[in-house]
């Protein structure tokens, strides 16, 4: 029985984050998700509900490793 329209299972999610990560280097997880929807075209919109424990899955495994870290958040039009 095939997934419902939009829904990706979890081998195939992983797979993704993993060439996508392969592709760009380090990124936050929203920037994956960024990526991905990118890449797709839009057909996959990633929520924090899917993608977090995905990552989370892939780190626990192995595959990848994480790092916390600050970002600075700069406004448009700021110097």
């Amino acid at each position: 029985m095939a997934p419902p329209r939009g829904e990706v299972l979890q081998g195939t999610l992983d797979l993704i984050v993993l060439e996508t990560l392969h592709a760009m280097g380090p990124l936050h997880g929203y920037g994956i998700a960024q990526r991905i929807q990118q890449v797709s075209e839009d057909l996959l919109k990633l929520n924090q509900g899917t993608l977090y424990p995905a990552l989370l899955r892939l780190e626990q495994r192995g595959w990848i490793s994480s790092r916390w870290s600050y970002s600075e958040r700069r406004r448009v039009g700021s110097a």
